[in-house]
């Protein structure tokens, strides 16, 4: 197949500008040249993944290859592909009328309309939007409109965060301060906010991980006593995922989000739920912390929000936190200027009106005991020491032996960067090895996905590790 594509280059066109024709041969060698890839090694010779278009839970390579997208496009493609021509025509009729407005002391209709279809969707008081264009944006929007709060209540004092170990709340300077995972950092100074980093819930190894009380109490004594040590009235707030994604899927003991609402509220911390993973169905819920029976102060949210069909992201503001917003001489410090726009306001909407036209939470609900105990299965295979998740976001760690013994720095490097890519791709399956100090399998597929997908992705996913456990006795043997 030989494809010709438009792109800047050489050749005039109509108006005067140039083109470049592009082959499926030299599409890979021009993104080597031109494109700087996010959170890769662009260095690599392998080859290079470059995808074309989607269809349901699948996508195509330039060549035509089909690959189960076993990830959701990074935990974003709620929907999957098919609903690019209703999307069209939402987005056409909307740059018709009004291709761009900010929401910088002004508003449109699109954007009203989905602030209050938001706060409809929303549990409890999170009755007020601030609009961004992605998640650190989230992120960082809700620390400042914390921070902004707290002034407001004459406690500008409050300038410090607790977030959790390995977690991953973004990599722009603000949200960077949150996340968890040290060499992600290092390069990058002093962080811009003071944030302690409390244990996560991993109960995999852990000594009392099998005595759910004790667990959750363990977790909840070190988190009252990390803010005792910091003085509990410098803390502004704590930010946490319902199901932590960096480290593997990490689910929370029974109680655990009641108890960290508890320490927050006798302390007059806010408390801010990451949901730019969770949110809008992942966990089968609009909100993952619903599912555990919780509404937090502030909830951050992107990705599903559109299903990945245009960059959007909010913050969902509880009626306490908004308040002194709404005080006529208090001006919001803060503003984005993507934030809101018209196009991707209006594909949210109809996002939304998709996951209820289509019964998209309940969908998730209904499959995942099918799902967990499909993936079980794969507890049968040496290699796969711990399956955990809930709802469509799941993970498998894998482990040396019956010991459940962790891989070392090597041996996580040859089989999560070297052997495992290149063997999922093989086996027409996207999902995203990862190294957090634990050697962890993401499987998030589109929501839409159903039995037979799962069937499916399960067994080319259990062929894969198959191989993995040879390559890595391969590895463990010539190491010894």
């Amino acid at each position: 197949m030989h494809v010709c594509r438009v792109a800047p280059g050489a050749a005039p066109d109509e108006h005067g500008g140039s083109i470049m024709l592009l082959t499926d041969e030299s599409l890979e060698q021009t993104a080597r040249d031109h494109l700087l890839l996010h959170f890769a090694r662009n260095g690599s010779t392998a080859p290079l993944l470059v995808l074309e278009r989607g269809e349901g839970p699948y996508v195509f390579d330039t060549e035509g290859a089909r690959y189960l997208d076993g990830l959701s496009s990074l935990f974003c493609a709620q929907l999957g592909y098919s609903y690019g021509e209703e999307m069209a025509t939402v987005a056409g009729a909307q740059l018709q009328g009004l291709a761009f407005s900010t929401v910088w002391g002004a508003a449109h209709p699109t954007a009203i309309e989905l602030s209050a279809t938001l706060a409809e969707l929303m549990p409890g008081d999170l009755d007020h939007v601030f609009f961004t264009g992605g998640g650190s944006e989230s992120v960082e929007s809700a620390w400042k409109l914390v921070r902004q709060y707290h002034v407001a209540n004459g406690e500008p004092q409050r300038t410090k965060a607790i977030a959790r170990d390995v977690a991953y709340h973004g990599v722009t300077l603000g949200a960077l301060s949150f996340t968890g995972v040290p060499k992600m950092k290092e390069p990058f100074g002093r962080p811009a906010i003071d944030v302690t980093h409390v244990s996560t819930t991993n109960r995999f190894r852990a000594a009392d991980g099998e005595d759910e009380a004790a667990f959750c109490r363990r977790l909840l004594d070190e988190l009252e006593q990390t803010i005792q040590a910091e003085g509990p009235d410098s803390v502004a707030m704590i930010i946490m995922e319902p199901v932590q994604n960096a480290g593997g899927c990490l689910t929370p003991p029974e109680g655990y989000w009641q108890g960290v609402r508890e320490i927050a509220d006798r302390h007059g911390i806010l408390l801010v739920s990451d949901e730019v993973i969770c949110g809008f169905g992942r966990l089968g819920e609009w909100l993952g912390v619903e599912r555990y029976g919780v509404v937090p102060d502030l909830a951050t949210t992107a990705k599903g929000i559109t299903s990945a069909y245009a960059p959007m992201g909010a913050v969902m503001v509880s009626d306490k936190v908004a308040a002194p917003l709404y005080e006529a001489d208090r001006t919001l410090l803060h503003g984005i200027t993507f934030a809101g726009h018209p196009l991707c306001a209006a594909i949210a909407l109809r996002n939304l009106e998709i996951f209820r036209r289509e019964g998209i939470l309940q969908h998730v609900r209904d499959t995942e005991p099918y799902m967990e105990a499909k993936l079980n299965e794969l507890r049968a295979l040496p290699i796969v020491g711990d399956v955990r998740g809930a709802g469509f976001f799941w993970a498998l760690e894998l482990v040396k032996d019956d010991e459940d013994t962790r891989l070392d720095a090597d041996e996580r490097e040859q089989l999560l960067r070297g052997f495992l890519p290149g063997r999922l791709l093989e086996a027409g399956v996207i999902a995203r090895p990862d190294d957090r100090g634990d050697a962890v399998l993401h499987l998030a597929p589109p929501l839409i996905a159903d039995h037979a997908f799962v069937d499916d992705l399960v067994a080319r996913v259990g062929d894969v590790l198959t191989d993995a456990g040879r390559e890595l006795e391969r590895i463990t043997s010539k190491g010894a």
